[in-house]
């Protein structure tokens, strides 16, 4: 952008509760290959998760709990959600100021009609260094079975899906929709045999709901060559009566997996993993690469803020900087208004390079919000976990 014009100022008109301004300035324009763009804390922006949806066929009372998305709830409108065309647009300009990794999230994503053509559409976009992004998806298993395939042939690459344990009576209560374990691993099945790999299975747990699932869930899982992760009940949003004791810590997840498991720490793959990554070990003290890997996520008890590296955008098109904000960016409103490549570049630089999100590190000194308090966070269901 020349230096003797001043940055359009692109007006951003959002009735919705909760939509903050726009800030633009020159800075947001792509970077040179190889630099990402860095926020106040110094991280940078490598990872975008994409809720293409705000429904589910899950009513998971920790997401969203049947009580209040029932037959009455009203759900976004097919004209207010980002085309597959706008998704594709807003993402390149991620892309361009150093995203590598796209998540496609819900809701429920394989609810989405036609998904495929996104993740194809998706697969096109490359990194200023030529490369290919990494492209992943998030599902509760549900429709796995039957497209599995497609999602493979479209260009997806993996598969992360939710199973809270393998207890029939215990996951159909916790889905509260009575559906069975059997179809999910028959989803995650079908994803191995399309080549959606490595899977990773995800278990939410629960104290005293869940977590007598805990080994049961390892035993199943192990040497299959899916990565089994334990995620700690978290705080988001407002719908999900949250509260502390029913928390298990990761540290008692893996003090009851080494009752039975030798296991033996690893390193991360990369800067901004939220999983802590432990190895099971043969009978030499060595990682066992048969047996394969668990993971936990420590949601509450050990904050990973530091060097987060994601952003999201729901599926109206706010953006929003961390899991747990009460307010996002209107995107939609600079994509519906005419807004040019360079100037959605330059507002989503600008956004990221004002970040200062670190809600878990300082969840403890925070005063407890009431649930009907204006300004509340963002639900998961709503951008996605």
């Amino acid at each position: 952008m020349s230096n003797s014009h001043p940055p359009r100022v692109i007006p951003v008109h959002d009735l919705r509760p909760g939509a903050l301004p726009i800030p633009l300035s020159s800075a947001g324009i792509r970077r040179a290959p190889g630099l990402a763009t860095s926020d106040t804390l110094g991280r940078p922006l490598r990872d975008l998760r994409i809720s293409v949806t705000d429904r589910c066929n899950f009513r998971c009372s920790y997401c969203m709990p049947k009580e209040v998305f029932d037959k009455d709830y009203q759900y976004l409108p097919q004209s207010a959600l980002l085309s597959f065309e706008e998704i594709v647009q807003v993402a390149r300009e991620f892309v361009g100021l150093g995203v590598q990794k796209i998540r496609l999230t819900g809701g429920e994503p394989l609810l989405r009609k036609n998904l495929e053509l996104l993740i194809a559409q998706l697969g096109t976009l490359r990194t200023p260094e030529g490369q290919a992004l990494d492209m992943t998806l998030t599902t509760n298993g549900a429709l796995l079975a039957r497209k599995a395939q497609a999602l493979r042939d479209a260009g997806l690459q993996r598969v992360t899906v939710s199973l809270d344990g393998l207890d029939d009576r215990i996951f159909r209560q916790m889905n509260d929709v009575d559906f069975p374990v059997s179809e999910v691993l028959k989803g995650i099945e079908a994803a191995q045999a399309a080549g959606l790999g490595p899977i990773k299975v995800n278990m939410v747990v629960k104290r005293g709901t869940n977590d007598h699932e805990i080994l049961p869930m390892a035993r199943h899982f192990r040497g299959t060559g899916i990565v089994l992760r334990f995620i700690e009940y978290m705080d988001v949003g407002a719908t999900n009566g949250w509260c502390m004791d029913e928390v298990l810590p990761s540290a008692q997840v893996i003090a009851r997996l080494q009752t039975e498991f030798s296991l033996l720490p690893m390193q991360a793959f990369a800067p901004g993993e939220t999983a802590q990554r432990w190895a099971y070990a043969d009978a030499q003290g060595q990682p066992d690469a048969h047996a394969g890997e668990i993971g936990v996520i420590s949601s509450v008890t050990q904050a990973f803020c530091g060097d987060c590296n994601r952003a999201r955008l729901s599926t109206e098109g706010q953006l929003y900087l961390c899991l747990f904000a009460s307010q996002g960016y209107d995107l939609r409103s600079l994509l519906r208004g005419g807004a040019s490549a360079q100037e959605l570049a330059a507002a989503i630089g600008s956004i990221w390079e004002q970040r200062d999100d670190r809600y878990s590190m300082l969840r403890a000194s925070l005063p407890p919000q009431p649930a009907a308090a204006p300004g509340r966070r963002v639900e998961m269901s709503y951008i996605g976990g």
